[in-house]
């Protein structure tokens, strides 16, 4: 049996924590870094349009720190996994008559706005006139903060986790 002295001379290495890149790095930069936005009344109007064809998608982006509740009718599609399959979500929107894709994430300043380029990027790329891609501005903190018309149109709504 070893036994470990420690005494004032012995000095252990201290670890330094590495520094993990930001979960973007891997990825290019969007070339539209200023996508256009939507105001919260304005998508307030939308969900609440009597309409007989949707031609918008709502768009989550949360994942570590998805909680309180999402915008009712969202998908939630993490950031960190959204550049590799805007191909596909492309051709899923396009084919089912998606004319405005609404990004958001917590403020929709972060990752929002860089998912809303990439997208936005896609559809120049593809000729595409028709989709537009854009950010809730406020994301979700916003809109939950913004009075009881607006946290009524959230799935799952805690109101603690607002606080």
């Amino acid at each position: 049996m070893s036994t470990l002295i420690s005494t004032a001379a012995t000095s252990i290495p201290a670890q330094v924590p590495v520094k993990e890149p930001a979960w973007h790095a891997a990825f290019p930069s969007p070339r539209n870094t200023n996508p256009e936005s939507l105001t919260r009344q304005e998508l307030l109007d939308l969900l609440t349009k009597k309409r007989s064809i949707r031609d918008f998608v709502l768009v989550d982006l949360r994942r570590v720190d998805y909680v309180g509740g999402t915008i009712h009718s969202s998908i939630t599609l993490p950031a960190q996994s959204l550049y590799p399959t805007i191909p596909t979500l492309y051709e899923i929107f396009a084919a089912a008559g998606v004319r405005m894709v609404v990004w958001y994430c917590g403020s929709s300043k972060g990752r929002g706005t860089r998912a809303a380029g990439w997208f936005d990027d896609f559809i120049k790329d593809r000729g595409d006139g028709e989709m537009k891609s854009v950010i809730l501005e406020g994301g979700v903190v916003g809109w939950a903060g913004a009075g009881v018309e607006y946290v009524e149109l959230m799935d799952g709504y805690v109101k603690e986790a607002w606080k």
